[in-house]
């Protein structure tokens, strides 16, 4: 039997140029529901919803055991047509319900996708009828952390750590590492200004590296998958022999990183800075850093929301599960707007997960 519903979607309205919402902010958006012909709907709701969820898998000799765990952070629901209204009609031609919804004003974490995890903000709408598979249409939203440089004074706070190491073999002779970093958080995109104070007592050159590397975290059941992977590496210029130099070096964040994620309790993005000395027929001596990665703060029009839009305007101006849309023709709809959400009920807050050693 031939469906009479031509397009089901729902969008939602920007309400900056970076296309990103924060804890506390309002979502206002639209449900369309294209029909060939007028029908009959049993209901029609839309859902505003923010969960993480991990889950892998490991093998032992013949056994594959699945480690999966979940963390739902609120969920809120609008009827926007309520089953057993009664004679609940749609037109043929474009049916436009408009619905608004207020993301809780909770310590919320970012928006992520790692190998194993995610962190995901999404919009659901579901429009049953008799006899009828239900449509479905889902759209997601990136939110970002509301942390800035002056929220914590650690990330504030400078980093110095020093070391030294005797060679061997090949190579006789001291080597000695002195580096300072000016804090410990950075916003993405900004360069880390490393100074390194270099000793070098043998025989031989020797380079000073840098890697800025990931360290992803999963949790689940007791367990825990760690995913790392380098994600900028710099050299340095040559130490010579039986010299001592301090050197700077400037390593970019690139704009394009995760946040660092510290207030979830089964995922976590934590970041490092390597600084080792290559040299050559001998282990590398080595200092690693943490370093907090934070968002880009708006910029004043950037926060500047524009107002909801309906009718003609808000199909120009909806994100439709990406895809923006262009004018389309409205019919007159017989429902008002839907109904406020219920409040949402406060959540606990986010405990920290005992990591292993």
């Amino acid at each position: 039997m031939t469906s009479s519903i031509k397009t089901f979607t729902v969008g939602y309205n920007p309400i900056n140029k970076s296309n990103v919402f924060r804890s506390g902010d309002t979502v206002t958006g639209q449900i369309l529901v294209e029909t060939s012909k007028e029908c009959t709907v049993s209901s029609l709701w839309v859902k505003l919803k923010g969960k993480a969820t991990v889950k892998w898998t490991e093998t032992y000799g013949r056994t594959v055991v699945t480690y999966y765990d979940k963390e739902k952070y609120f969920s809120i629901k609008t009827e926007v047509i309520h089953e057993g209204r009664g004679n609940n009609i749609l037109r043929a031609g474009n049916n436009v319900f408009p619905f608004t919804f207020q993301i809780p004003a909770q310590d919320l974490p970012p928006s992520f996708k790692g190998s194993c995890g995610k962190i995901k903000y999404t919009l659901k709408a579901n429009l049953s009828r008799s006899m009828r598979t239900d449509s479905k249409a889902k759209a997601v939203l990136t939110v970002v952390h509301q942390a800035s440089l002056n929220s914590d004074p650690i990330l504030m706070s400078p980093q110095h750590e020093s070391t030294s190491k005797k060679m061997k073999l090949f190579s006789s002779g001291n080597v000695s590492l002195d580096v300072k970093l000016e804090r410990t958080g950075y916003i993405q995109g900004q360069g880390i200004m490393v100074v390194a104070t270099i000793e070098n007592k043998t025989s031989r050159d020797i380079r000073p590296k840098y890697c800025l590397y990931k360290k992803y975290s999963y949790f689940a059941k007791g367990n825990r998958r760690v995913e790392t992977k380098d994600i900028v590496k710099e050299v340095g210029e040559t130490i010579s022999p039986l010299s001592y130099q301090t050197v700077s070096k400037v390593i970019t964040i690139p704009p394009d990183t995760c946040v660092s994620i510290q207030n979830c309790k089964i995922l976590k993005a934590e970041y490092r800075l390597r600084v080792y000395l290559d040299v050559k027929y001998a282990s590398d001596p080595e200092i690693k850093f943490p370093i907090s990665i934070l968002p880009v703060v708006p910029t004043s029009d950037e926060m500047a929301a524009p107002p909801p839009a309906y009718g003609f305007d808000a199909f120009s101006q909806t994100n439709f599960g990406g895809n923006v849309l262009p004018p389309a023709p409205m019919y007159d709809s017989p429902y008002a707007l839907p109904p406020a959400y219920t409040p949402y009920s406060t959540y606990p807050s986010l405990a920290d997960f005992n990591e292993k050693s």
